[in-house]
């Protein structure tokens, strides 16, 4: 069952954050992603927390965020990576969202170089199929 009180309370904190974290894309983070409604991907345990890719940084305090999953899955909407420690996930690609940095907890490692342009041309491709909708 949704705890969307338990969040609340730990967004007001997540929004009072003055530290400064230095990120970049191509890194993996874990970031409080919250609980979230429907299908969109919601963190978990206490923070609320979801691996994520840092698909671009737009400045100091913005960035796109891909959301992780060790939950494999095939098709246009996932994209398999593997991380700096060797573990496999897929990027899923139909979840990218726009985060404040307040929002990243800690670095867990990177993707590799080709994987990372791999992510950014699955994307292209997905946002130029014509799915008729």
């Amino acid at each position: 069952m949704k705890n969307f009180q338990k969040w609340n309370a730990l967004k007001i904190q997540t929004d009072k954050k003055q530290k400064v974290l230095y990120f970049h894309s191509r890194q993996i983070w874990f970031a409080s992603l919250g609980e979230n409604i429907g299908f969109e991907q919601s963190g978990k345990g206490d923070m609320f927390l979801r691996p994520i890719v840092i698909l671009k940084k737009f400045n100091k305090q913005v960035l796109w965020a891909l959301p992780l999953s060790t939950n494999i899955k095939h098709g246009k909407y996932y994209y398999p990576i593997q991380d700096s420690g060797g573990k496999m996930a897929v990027a899923i690609l139909s979840q990218i969202k726009l985060i404040d940095a307040k929002r990243l907890c800690y670095r867990i490692g990177y993707i590799k170089t080709d994987e990372f342009f791999g992510i950014k041309k699955a994307i292209v491709n997905l946002l130029m199929i014509d799915d008729g909708q």
